[in-house]
């Protein structure tokens, strides 16, 4: 017994860890919706080897449940739509050479009509599988029967098994993220505090720049989570969870870019003074205390924006509180330095306006009164585009009186909900 739980002990966090993996499970998932799509068309086909059941249920379960719906309906028409293709030219003209071209081309044309998006080839190539074979009507309706098949066990296999909510991995993303740009934050700050080559200051601005591609590795990570939230039985308040994870990533891309303009101000003055130190060992001091503290701040976001637990978001929010209110005190006592400073020498005191223009953008993006409203409003945008796209439903709950989804919600929007608090 103790050996099975030693074993357990060093297979179980590495087995965890797959089962948060996207690939690993949707993998599993594709294989086993895949087989049982074969062996439920063996039992109903009369074709000797149905795989266009299982070609289809792979194509149809998808990552996310939102994914997998829309994906069979689509997968569906272009399979429908190349078979009623086929059987018109087969009719017809029969397979040669230009009615293969004059296929191809309907068959395009007509996916682009249907609008089935990424499977438009497929309308072309179901077209082409039906129209070459001879014994057309029989192997076309066996076709479409068979993509039913694949289609009803890919969706009812996510409805049994329903796919993962991926908000954890992207909340992961998003504090990774807020770690880097922290640890930038320092590397910068620590130029400011001392004698800075311009050869390190450009290497800086150039780390800040990939922050670039470090979003969107996060924003598609985040557009998976938030599809996973969607007709997920398993979610209460997805709407809620969606705006909370996105706005807090136009938070921190706000933040890389007001750090990329920083370095780049930084790297500026740093060409203009060398072989002068930035700034005097009183601002640069400050400076390197205050970007490490933004740069603690910008942690606590992230961790603030992707907790669902109500206490550690409590304790998340009053840290995030804390840092704002020190780096705020510190931001005051360097405006003054600042002043003192250009007084003194006012060479490229645009530059030194600039930092401190640049610190406050930050330190007001991370302000939570600021993400408070924000919030409001991007909710409320949500609730008018709802009310859009499907008036009548609008027009049912009033006359029931039921209350939509948001505006159950609405009574929770308070500071502390908003600010991370999701349920």
């Amino acid at each position: 017994m103790r050996d099975v739980r030693g074993v357990w002990a060093a297979v179980g966090p590495r087995v965890a860890r797959w089962r948060q993996d996207p690939v690993i499970v949707q993998s599993v998932r594709s294989a086993a919706a895949a087989t049982v799509a074969y062996v439920v068309a063996l039992q109903v086909s009369s074709e000797a080897a149905p795989l266009t059941a299982p070609l289809t249920a792979l194509l149809v379960v998808q990552v996310t449940l939102y994914a997998t719906l829309t994906n069979g309906i689509r997968r569906v028409n272009s399979v429908v739509a190349g078979v009623v293709i086929a059987i018109g030219f087969s009719v017809l003209v029969g397979l040669t050479w230009w009615s293969l071209a004059l296929l191809i081309l309907a068959s395009l044309a007509v996916g682009h009509l249907v609008r089935v998006s990424e499977y438009v080839p497929e309308v072309a190539i179901s077209a082409m599988l039906v129209l070459g074979v001879t014994e057309v009507g029989d192997t076309a309706w066996a076709r479409v029967f068979e993509t039913l098949i694949g289609a009803v066990v890919g969706l009812v296999f996510n409805f049994l098994f329903a796919p993962p909510v991926w908000v954890e991995a992207a909340g992961e993303s998003i504090e990774d993220l807020a770690r880097r740009m922290r640890r930038l934050m320092i590397r910068v700050g620590e130029e400011a505090a001392g004698r800075t080559p311009v050869e390190a200051a450009e290497a800086h601005l150039d780390e800040a720049r990939k922050l670039d591609f470090d979003i969107v590795e996060v924003d598609a990570a985040l557009k998976q989570a938030e599809e996973s939230l969607k007709l997920n039985p398993r979610v209460r308040e997805g709407l809620l969870h969606r705006v909370v994870l996105r706005t807090g990533l136009d938070t921190l891309e706000i933040c890389t870019v007001v750090l990329r303009v920083l370095a780049r101000t930084l790297t500026d003055l740093a060409r203009e003074r060398e072989p002068e130190p930035l700034f005097s060992p009183q601002v640069g001091a400050a400076i390197e205390r205050l970007l490490a503290e933004i740069g603690d701040a910008v942690v606590s976001f992230a961790v603030l924006v992707t907790t669902d637990v109500s206490r550690s978001a409590e304790s998340a929010e009053a840290r995030l509180a804390a840092e704002l209110s020190t780096a705020t005190a510190t931001r005051d006592k360097l405006a003054q330095l600042l002043l003192d400073d250009i007084q003194r020498d006012p060479r490229q005191w645009q530059l030194h306006g600039a930092v401190l223009t640049e610190v406050n953008r930050m330190l007001d993006e991370l302000d939570t009164e600021h993400r408070s409203q924000r919030l409001l409003e991007e909710l409320d945008r949500c609730t008018r585009e709802q009310r859009e796209r499907s008036p009548r439903l609008t027009r049912l709950r009033e006359h029931l009186r039921i209350p939509s989804p948001l505006r159950r919600n609405r009574s929770s929007r308070n500071r502390s909900a908003l600010t991370g608090r999701t349920k």
